[in-house]
């Protein structure tokens, strides 16, 4: 699977700026996450969570519920290890021993059919070549009645101001603005959603859309930016280009506001169950 591969590939290389700046953003949308399914937690003997990254759903599982074991799983061993990492600075001996780690793709899930009792993703399912490959897979290692939960990204054509100003500034430097080819693994709507766990075999299945929002300031998203989202493009520039291209970023982005840096995107939450007894399903 060349796409997940890439994929892994990518998130070993920003996994510390993920972990400093874009897991932070996430981590209040994934804990709600886990509010709507707190029921389910509470009886939960295993969980499992798929594209656990740094560990942000993981960790706050196995503290919220302190009978459960809890499965991180994700394509990218640098984010296993960040996910380790802050499992060890966040739980004491006894809770930390309830959650493991490991590498493993959503649509392979390296573990026996039933052996979870919830399985929950937070803004990962955009990113896999096939959701409904993962949904089934997720499906798979759930035991009868066991359910699915996530939370990613709801389709959306709104500009966030901060990154047409540093567009502009690459523009000016020459180096030429960004091509926008939209992120085609978003949900399409709520409905869509519904209708996927459906196909997917999943009963009861429900997905209500919410709004993500997080407050950057002008030094905070040039750092998003440089060491985390277009990683790849700063560490590639020479010191010159480099001090350029921030300067004229700087420069662009006092005339924006405050309220300008504030992300606003919305968000699709939604679950269902796996049945108890064998459920036909349809591509």
């Amino acid at each position: 699977m060349p796409g997940m591969t890439d994929q892994a590939a990518r998130y070993d290389r920003i996994a510390i700026g993920y972990a400093r700046w874009w897991a932070p953003v996430l981590a209040p949308t994934a804990g709600r996450l886990l509010v709507e399914v707190d029921a389910i937690g509470r009886t939960a003997g295993r969980i499992l969570d798929i594209g656990t990254g740094t560990g942000t759903l993981a960790v706050a599982a196995a503290e919220r519920w302190p009978g459960a074991t809890v499965d991180g799983i994700d394509a990218s061993a640098e984010m296993t290890e960040a996910a380790a990492g802050e499992a060890d600075r966040r739980l004491d001996g006894q809770a930390r021993m309830r959650v493991r780690f490991a590498t493993g793709l959503a649509d392979r899930l390296p573990f026996p059919d039933g052996t979870f009792d919830l399985a929950v993703s937070s803004f990962v399912l955009q990113l896999v070549p096939s959701r409904f490959a993962a949904l089934r897979e997720a499906y798979r290692v759930l035991r009868p009645g066991g359910r699915l939960a996530y939370v990613t990204w709801l389709h959306d054509n709104r500009v966030f101001k901060p990154d047409l100003a540093f567009d502009a500034a690459l523009d000016e430097v020459g180096l030429g603005a960004r091509e926008w080819d939209g992120r085609s693994g978003d949900v399409p709507s709520v409905e869509a959603a519904v209708r996927q766990l459906r196909r997917a075999g999943y009963r009861e299945a429900w997905a209500t859309g919410a709004r993500l929002e997080h407050a950057f300031d002008p030094e905070s998203y040039l750092a998003f930016l440089s060491e985390f989202d277009e990683e790849d493009l700063f560490t590639n520039l020479d010191l010159d280009q480099r001090e350029r291209l921030e300067h004229r970023m700087r420069e662009r982005f006092r005339r924006l506001s405050r309220n300008d840096f504030v992300l606003r995107l919305p968000v699709v939450f939604a679950a269902g169950r796996r049945p108890y007894t064998r459920a036909r399903t349809s591509m």
